[in-house]
C-alpha cells in the first residue's frame, strides 16, 4: 500500500529534529560540545526524569499552561471581535486604530510592573500580559482580515438580499479565518516568550521560574529541560492550531 502524501510530511516532520537529537549527542560524546555550557540530550533527559520524578517539572508546566491558555483565551476572543468590528466599520477603525498603534510597539514585559500594581504578583499579572499580547495581535491580523475580503462578495450577498447573519456566516467569517488562524498563530509564539519573560523576573513557579533559578544556581541541564518543555509546548499548541485550521478552513487544504 503507497503511503501517502500526508504520512510522509508527518514522518519527515518527526525524522528530523530526532536526527538533529542524535548528531547532538555524538558531538557531545566526543567533546565537541562543551558539556558545562551544553549538556547531552542523554544528561538533559536523566534530568528531566529527576525532575519528574520529585514533582517539580509537572508543578511548573502545570503553572505555566494555566496562564498561558487562560491569558491566550482572555486576549484572543475580545481580539478577535474588535478586529472584525473595526474590519467591519470604518467609524469604529478611525477612533480605536490610533490607539492600536500607540500600544502595539510597546514591549509588553515593559508594562509588567505596571500589571503587578494592579493584579498584584501572583497569575493575574501574568495571565494579564499574555492577554494584552495576544489580543493586540488578532485584533490586527482579523481586522485585514475583513478588509481584504474582495467587495464583490458583499455586492453579490447585497443584491441576492442575504440577511445580515448569513451574510457574515457564509462571507465574512469564512473570508476572515485564514488571516485569523495566522493571527492566533503568532500570538501563540509571542505568549510563550512574554509569559517565559514574566516569569522570569517575578514568580515563584513556572517553566521561566525553572529556568531563571536554573541559571543563578548554574544548574545548566535543568535550564536545558526548562528551554525544550517551552519549546515542546509550543509544537503541540501550533499542531492544535494546524488542525483547528484544517477543520474550520477545510478548502485550504493540500
Amino acid at each position: 500500500m503507497p503511503i501517502s502524501k500526508a504520512a510522509k510530511e508527518r514522518s519527515l516532520a518527526i525524522i528530523s529534529p530526532i536526527g538533529a537529537l542524535i548528531v547532538w549527542q555524538v558531538l557531545s560524546d566526543f567533546s565537541v560540545i562543551d558539556a558545562r555550557f551544553v549538556p547531552s540530550p542523554m544528561r538533559i533527559l536523566m534530568t528531566a526524569r529527576d525532575l519528574v520524578a520529585s514533582g517539580e517539572l509537572l508543578t511548573d508546566i502545570l503553572v505555566s499552561l494555566y496562564r498561558l491558555v487562560i491569558g491566550f483565551v482572555l486576549g484572543a476572543v475580545p481580539g478577535i471581535l474588535i478586529g472584525m468590528i473595526m474590519g467591519l466599520n470604518r467609524w469604529v477603525r478611525l477612533v480605536v486604530d490610533p490607539l492600536v498603534a500607540a500600544v502595539y510597539p510597546i514591549p509588553k514585559i515593559a508594562i509588567l510592573p505596571l500589571l503587578m500594581l494592579a493584579f498584584g504578583i501572583g497569575d493575574g499579572s501574568k495571565i494579564a500580559v499574555v492577554a494584552i499580547s495576544v489580543m493586540l495581535l488578532t485584533l490586527i491580523n482579523t481586522m485585514i482580515g475583513v478588509m481584504t475580503i474582495d467587495r464583490v462578495y458583499f455586492d453579490v450577498a447585497r443584491n441576492f438580499g442575504t440577511p445580515w447573519h448569513k451574510l457574515f456566516r457564509r462571507v465574512i467569517l469564512p473570508g476572515a479565518l485564514p488571516t485569523i488562524f495566522g493571527g492566533l498563530r503568532l500570538s501563540l509564539g509571542v505568549s510563550l516568550i512574554v509569559l517565559v519573560g514574566a516569569e522570569f523576573v517575578a514568580s515563584s513557579a513556572g517553566i521561566g521560574y525553572l529556568i531563571w533559578s536554573s541559571w543563578e544556581t548554574l544548574l545548566v541541564d535543568r535550564m536545558f529541560v526548562g528551554i525544550i518543555v517551552i519549546t515542546v509546548l509550543g509544537v503541540v499548541f501550533t499542531a492544535l492550531l494546524h488542525e483547528g485550521e484544517r477543520y474550520f478552513i477545510p478548502w485550504r487544504r493540500e
